[in-house]
């Protein structure tokens, strides 16, 4: 199977070549590639991404936004682009040389500019998406995650990016190529996943390869895959499992290094020419994976681009009856697990549940982040103590306080207030937060964190390790203000504070928080009583004892003054 335009671009520069350019790299500008722009290198570097043999330029990326098309003609739905910062583009000139680094400095590659400019975002996302709703995660990572500027041209290879994990089934296109060349495999089946696979996905595919007659190359994602899937760890673990239940011989596991898009019958057939390239001459698309209009798109595209692809795709459409007889969504998946109920046996191997269910175990076995969020003066940080003592009371669970003007000191310490500083000093909260969600920890958070997109980044880091709950502290401001004896709002409103939240930079109130608690109207007894009641309903805690009126109404009358005191927070 040859590659996508008749050649597979994986050459690298020479051990001598690599010498020669150490002066020059010397004086020459380097970029720190993010995690998904690793992933783009990867298959740039080793023939995956073939024919392209570097980012793309201004003139193919607007070519394959509005045709689908390389400016040479050729087939290529997806736009593979290098963002960077306005900052580092400012010293970049055309024709000049830019080094592409890893994180730890690493030299990957060399590249020739051609080309440096700002997209229009909203044209790419709508081409890519067919919409500009950030509610997409494709357009919210397009317009909060990728950088202002595109840098265009072609690279000089010098190593491929070292991954540690499952280093035996990560595989180039070459060494694919190579091994079915050597086995004698006249016909390769490619499927595309980022789930575990269940039964119905056994049935398919062993289907589909003893009808073509093809070896069945088992390919998932292990990229950046969405905030919603499976880690790739667990999903490897139930891949392997899987593996056992096919005739031998018959199927081959390799990982695919892809960050995964989300933008529908287009990345379709994307990843059919990546399994092209790979050295597959058929490739499954699942029909299901689409979602509403995109099942219409993908036939659409496929009976006008078909000719082109060089790659024989197998649609599998499903009836609504074989759907829901056969599939349990991935959400109801773990709700099941998180709530300890039974999965049918028909519905995967039980290989496969038993490290779904390590990995998700129960609700009260879980880690979670109480991210509470509001004014300065909203009662955050009271309330969070108060919330401290009575889980580490009545859980026996570690519980950790991340209150931000405790971490302003220690893990924020020279951060400023600008909207940079901010953000970052948020998402360093929402870090060490997911960490101790990640361990099963319980993590409780009293930020300010005024941004929702912030929030929403803390939010989808957490979420794939444990429970996120939201509580939106929504004191109105002027009950802030009355509880501020420092006077940092009447400082605020006379201009000598600037960007302060609630005056002259704004809160941005959450929409559907987990919780909304007015603390203008309940005591902070009575507020951490809701808190825990919450947790309790959504069974991350056993129901804790409360205490008798009279105890409660003396705590409550005791600690009301506190919420009068210093909160010291912008």
């Amino acid at each position: 199977m040859q590659a996508h335009g008749g050649q597979l671009k994986d050459s690298f520069l020479s051990i001598a070549e690599v010498e020669d350019w150490k002066p020059a790299l010397q004086e020459m500008p380097s970029w720190y590639l993010t995690d998904w722009q690793l992933c783009d290198i990867k298959l740039l570097m080793s023939g995956g991404f073939s024919p392209l043999d570097g980012f793309l330029t201004k003139a193919d990326y607007g070519s394959v936004l509005t045709d689908m098309r390389l400016t040479n003609g050729l087939f290529w739905p997806m736009p593979v682009t290098l963002d960077v910062t306005a900052v580092f583009a400012k010293d970049i000139t055309i024709d000049s040389y830019i080094a592409l680094r890893n994180q730890e400095g690493l030299l990957l590659a060399i590249m020739q500019v051609s080309d440096c400019w700002q997209p229009d975002k909203v044209r790419e996302a709508q081409h890519l998406y067919g919409t500009t709703d950030e509610s997409h995660p494709g357009v919210f990572r397009l317009n909060h995650y990728t950088g202002d500027t595109y840098v265009g041209g072609k690279l000089l290879s010098v190593q491929l990016p070292k991954t540690p994990d499952f280093i035996e089934l990560r595989n180039t296109p070459h060494e694919l190529q190579t091994y079915f060349t050597m086995i004698g495999a006249q016909r390769v089946v490619g499927f595309h996943t980022c789930r575990p696979i269940h039964q119905t996905d056994y049935d398919l595919t062993t289907k589909i390869a003893n009808e073509l007659d093809a070896l069945l190359l088992i390919q998932p994602g292990v990229g950046i895959s969405a905030t919603t899937d499976i880690d790739h760890y667990t999903r490897v673990k139930c891949y392997k499992q899987a593996l056992k239940h096919y005739p031998q011989h018959s199927a081959l596991l390799s990982l695919l290094p892809l960050a995964v898009r989300m933008a529908g019958a287009r990345e379709a057939l994307w990843h059919a020419i990546i399994r092209k390239n790979y050295g597959c001459s058929d490739f499954i698309i699942d029909e299901q994976t689409l979602a509403g209009e995109e099942k219409t798109q993908i036939a659409s595209l496929l009976q006008q681009y078909n000719d082109e692809l060089g790659i024989n795709v197998i649609l599998v459409k499903r009836s609504k009856t074989e759907s829901t007889n056969t599939q349990i969504s991935e959400r109801e998946l773990k709700q099941r697990l998180e709530t300890g109920q039974d999965i049918p046996e028909w519905f995967s191997f039980p290989e496969v549940i038993d490290i779904l269910r390590e990995r998700f175990p129960p609700k009260r076995r879980q880690g979670f982040c109480l991210f509470l969020t509001g004014l300065s003066g909203a009662g955050k940080s009271t309330i969070a103590k108060l919330l401290k003592s009575k889980l580490m009371e009545n859980t026996g669970r570690p519980v950790t306080l991340l209150d931000g003007d405790l971490v302003r000191l220690n893990l924020s310490k020279g951060l400023g207030f600008s909207r940079e500083d901010r953000d970052a000093n948020v998402k360093r909260i929402g870090f060490v937060a997911s960490e101790i969600t990640k361990n099963h920890g319980i993590a409780i958070c009293a930020p300010i964190a005024p941004y929702a997109d912030t929030r929403r980044y803390v939010r989808e880091h957490i979420e794939q390790y444990g429970g996120f709950i939201e509580v939106y502290l929504s004191t109105p401001l002027a009950a802030c203000e009355e509880r501020d004896p420092k006077g940092l709002y009447r400082k605020a409103r006379a201009g000598l504070i600037k960007d302060f939240t609630g005056i002259d930079d704004p809160y941005e109130a959450p929409i559907k928080p987990e919780l909304q608690i007015d603390t203008s109207t309940v005591t902070p007894l009575e507020a951490v009583d809701t808190v825990i009641n919450t947790l309790v309903h959504m069974g991350y805690i056993d129901a804790i004892e409360t205490e008798t009126p009279i105890t409660n109404h003396i705590k409550s009358a005791a600690i009301l003054g506190s919420l009068s005191s210093p909160l010291n927070e912008l």
